[in-house]
This record gives C-alpha cells, structure tokens and sequence, in this order.
C-alpha cells in the first residue's frame, strides 16, 4: 500500500482496493505494516480531519496528534491521492 508519510512507529497510507465507486478521499493508519482494518480517517472538503473508524485502536491523546498532522498536510495528501486515483470526491 503506498505510504503518504510516516510519524514515529505510525504509518498513513492509502488502501489501493477502494472500491467502484472510489470511497471519498481517507487516509489509513497503522502501526508497522498496512493492515486492512486500520484506523481510517475522513479529509474533508474546508481540510480538516473526521476518523471513521479507529480499528488501530490508537491512544486518543496520539490520534489527536496525528489529525493535527494529517491536516496541516492535507495539500500533500491531496496531490498523492490524485496520483494513484485520479478522482477526488469528499465525505461532506
């Protein structure tokens, strides 16, 4: 799965099997390898952040830490996720 980036033992990817039609724009994480029922998190349209889901089970206090992260690079995350979908649609 290709790796957006890295923060500390955690991994934000994307999962390349989104689905028909593509899921709107998320990231995944996990720590280590990507795992299929990781942690996934919504980038909304205004740039901010929602989790989905948190299957990681990762601490409240380093999933907050790792929302501020995703969307001060919500640019970033944008411009890949075009590259390997070429389509964005957002979950609100």
């Amino acid at each position: 799965m290709p790796q957006v980036f890295k923060v500390g033992s955690y991994v934000i990817f994307f999962w390349l099997d989104e689905g028909k039609p593509l899921e709107p724009i998320h990231v995944h994480i996990s720590t280590g390898t990507p795992q299929p029922d990781s942690t996934k998190i919504w980038i909304l349209k205004s740039g901010k952040a929602l989790v989905a889901n948190n299957r990681s089970k990762i601490s409240d206090r380093d999933l907050r830490k790792l929302i501020r992260i995703i969307e001060a690079n919500t640019d970033e995350i944008k411009t890949r996720w075009l590259d390997y979908f070429e389509d964005i649609r957002y979950y609100c």
